[in-house]
């Protein structure tokens, strides 16, 4: 005799189906995002936005300002400027947002997993088709979740301060072009003040040496000088050109942009290496990227550790056979931890960690060589400056007698020419001197962790 239906299960098929909708209902949706136009990539920033975002930029070593690439920029405009445009940090920032995904993944717990099982009944004296389902739990994910959520935070830490620390750099590279734009612009008016002269002086000897007044080797030694003094000119000018491309390039701007900059003030003197060196452990973000880099892997080894122990799952088992016998009960299923027991998995995690605590220990010692170098080199331009300083008033008054008397005829031209060129050479070397320091600041500045302003701080 046929058993009767059970009426009860007409609806079940029902529900399923609306259980499965309000799960498919939350599931992300696939969009295709082609890549711009190179036009659109390469076209300069919109000012107005630019201006902006520059007044409203926060980070520690900025002062917020308006931008205006028509007026003259001073290095903060331009370090704004390199933070807010620089290509290479934009996909840096981008990438930072994976960082920002692991650690909303690493939030999340696994899923349950589902089994369903049907068995059509074929032959036999039964009536009723097998039906079987489990649900299942990964409770070691459950164990280790609160380790994973926070080595995923330390790691987030860590690309963020990567990129702060990438930010920093490239905003001092800004600076640092900006600085030597400025003092290759005074260097090559002296040059060409330079070459003039020399051109003047090589004809006025060409022309003495046609007349019989002077020898072929004082031509020579003029054409030589003539010849020095072009080079030098080409050399500067070429030198220019390509700052001010390596300085289009970091502020991500068209190569044929042309900027005006302004004066920086002449740079402070900076404090003994040790005082620096604290500021730099403190201060700088590679660093502190370093010890939340280790703090991740302090935590994968904790988490190591942990998985050495049985991994344990559970699931849940729902049956019924042809006979209609119905059966419900849980089933734990764990690994025996005999001859694995994440033994590698310890090892690799411990070496890892060994191997961010040494790089740690090694970027300290770097840190302070380099900054006792900088110091050092600091110390020697400003000694050399000074120096020049103090004998560049008497290479003045003799240059100005020369002068006079050369006007005055008792002098030949050449002489008060010689004097003046002597001058000139002084000074293009107090402007490569001024030069130099500038550029060692920044550098010292950015091994420091920070602008020169909280030196002393």
């Amino acid at each position: 005799m046929r058993a009767p239906r059970d009426h009860r299960m007409d609806h079940r098929p029902a529900l399923a189906g609306l259980c499965a909708l309000s799960i498919l209902s939350g599931c992300a949706t696939y969009s295709s995002v082609p890549l711009r136009q190179p036009e659109t990539v390469l076209s300069a920033p919109d000012r107005a936005i630019l201006s902006a975002d520059a007044a409203k930029i926060d980070r520690p070593w900025l002062v917020p300002q308006p931008i205006d690439l028509a007026s003259p920029l001073t290095p903060n405009a331009l370090a704004v400027i390199a933070v807010l445009e620089n290509p290479d940090l934009k996909a840096l920032r981008t990438k930072s947002g994976v960082g920002e995904a692991q650690a909303f993944a690493a939030r999340l717990l696994p899923d349950p997993t589902v089994q369903l099982g049907f068995d059509k009944l074929l032959s036999g004296p039964d009536v009723f088709n097998g039906l079987s389902s489990q649900l299942g739990f990964d409770l070691n994910a459950l164990r280790t979740a609160r380790l994973t959520r926070e080595n995923a935070a330390a790691a987030n830490r860590q690309v963020r301060l990567d990129l702060a620390w990438a930010e920093w750099q490239t905003a001092g590279q800004a600076r640092l072009q900006g600085a030597r734009i400025v003092a290759l612009e005074a260097q090559i008016g002296m040059a060409r003040l330079t070459a003039a002269s020399a051109d003047r002086l090589l004809r006025a000897v060409q022309r003495a040496a046609g007349r019989g007044d002077l020898s072929a080797t004082d031509v020579d030694a003029r054409r030589l000088a003539a010849l020095d003094a072009g080079d030098k000119l080409r050399t500067v000018s070429r030198d220019l050109t390509t700052a001010r491309g390596d300085l289009n390039k970091l502020l991500g701007l068209p190569p044929e942009t042309a900027l005006r900059l302004a004066v920086a003030p002449p740079p402070p003197t900076p404090p003994a290496t040790p005082v620096l060196v604290a500021h730099a452990i403190d201060r700088r973000l590679d660093l502190q990227a370093l010890r939340a880099g280790y703090d991740a892997a302090q935590g994968d080894v904790h988490r190591a550790i942990l998985n050495q122990f049985p991994n344990l799952s559970l699931t849940i088992a729902a049956a019924r056979d042809t006979a209609d016998n119905r059966t419900l009960g849980p089933q734990i299923g764990f690994a025996l931890p005999l001859w694995n027991r994440n033994r590698g998995g310890i090892a690799v995690a411990q070496a890892t960690r060994a191997q961010l605590r040494a790089e740690y220990d090694a970027r300290l010692f770097q840190t302070r060589a380099e900054i006792a170098a900088a110091v050092a080199a600091l110390a020697t331009l400003r000694d050399q400056r000074a120096a020049l300083l103090r004998d560049l008033p008497s290479i003045e008054r003799l240059a100005d007698g020369t002068a006079r008397a050369a006007r005055r005829g008792d002098l030949a031209p050449a002489v008060a020419q010689t004097s003046a060129q002597s001058l000139r050479d002084r000074r293009t070397t107090v402007l490569q001197l001024d030069q130099q320091a500038a550029e060692a600041t920044i550098a010292l500045e950015l091994l420091s962790g920070g602008p020169s302003e909280g030196w002393t701080q």
